[in-house]
């Protein structure tokens, strides 16, 4: 998915939950106020103040003052959206980047949807609005992915449903965050690809990763020649795990001998280089000392 494309499907979810008239103050009977439902309200900067909850803490300057300029000559076209914390106090919920640009612009007064919420929905809109921004790399996120599941209580289904992405998509941003810390970092400075990690993530031996991410660095390889190396590594694991080392034939005519010796069913497990076990099997006191008896 691009990042336009998921800009804009992150940013109906959370439009939904913004512009919910269940959240919209002016439509509560017992309030009273000269503003009709759904509208937007003009409110003085002065009494606006920051969202705690804001994970975003650096603002591009230059991209801040041409957003600055073209408030100057147009206004604000999307108001920005606060909830009402007390007599003519109000805190930001989303659109902080307009509202900086507002001040810079030198305005004393913003449109705004003024919501009501609580300090849980603050921070779960903060992060999904923080998820909208364009210029996110995978590893920002993961990580608001992470706070909204540890600190929003959320599940991955529930996750998915409100940044209104695939659960396969969400799995895969937050598995991000068990691959070692170099390529963490490789990711933040977008030295590496959201799909050269996804790959990556597929092994769980931590060195084979590193291994697999230097050489991704040193040759330059493509998602499709990485991913060929995981699935060759998967291949090779299953046959070390599976491989049994063949029993020489002095175990198999051994096996027989004390089969019959016995009267009782008797299994040789052979390892490698020598190593194994004999059990003999046993259904009752009476087959246990016959067996004993034949060992003496």
């Amino acid at each position: 998915m691009t990042t336009k494309k998921r800009s804009s499907v992150i940013g109906r979810g959370l439009s939904s939950l913004l512009e919910s008239p269940e959240t919209d103050i002016t439509s509560r009977s017992d309030l009273s106020g000269k503003f009709v439902v759904g509208s937007v309200s003009t409110i003085k900067i002065a009494q606006i103040e920051a969202n705690p909850f804001q994970p975003r803490d650096k603002f591009d300057e230059e991209s801040l003052n041409q957003l600055a300029e073209s408030i100057k000559l147009h206004g604000v076209i999307q108001p920005i959206t606060v909830r009402k914390m007390g007599y003519d106090k109000y805190q930001l919920i989303a659109g902080e980047r307009r509202f900086k640009a507002t001040q810079l612009a030198g305005l004393d007064e913003i449109p705004a949807y003024i919501r009501i919420a609580d300090d849980e929905q603050m921070l779960e809109w903060a992060l999904i609005e923080n998820i909208h921004r364009e210029d996110l790399n995978p590893m920002d996120i993961a990580l608001s992915y992470q706070r909204l599941v540890d600190e929003c209580k959320l599940t991955q289904e529930e996750l998915s449903q409100k940044v209104h992405s695939k659960r396969s998509t969400v799995t895969n941003y937050l598995r991000l965050l068990r691959l070692p810390d170099i390529i963490q970092l490789a990711l933040k400075e977008e030295k590496l690809t959201m799909g050269h990690a996804r790959a990556i993530a597929a092994i769980e031996d931590v060195e084979k990763q590193i291994g697999i991410f230097n050489a991704i660095i040193e040759k330059e390889l493509s998602v499709r020649e990485v991913e060929k190396m995981v699935k060759e590594n998967a291949k090779l694991t299953k046959t070390k795990t599976s491989y049994k080392p063949a029993v020489p034939t002095k175990y198999i005519e051994a096996k027989k001998y004390l089969n019959e010796h016995f009267s009782s069913k008797v299994d040789i497990v052979y390892k490698n280089k020598g190593k194994g076990s004999i059990v003999i099997t046993f259904n009752s006191d009476e087959e246990f000392n016959k067996i004993v008896s034949r060992m003496k």
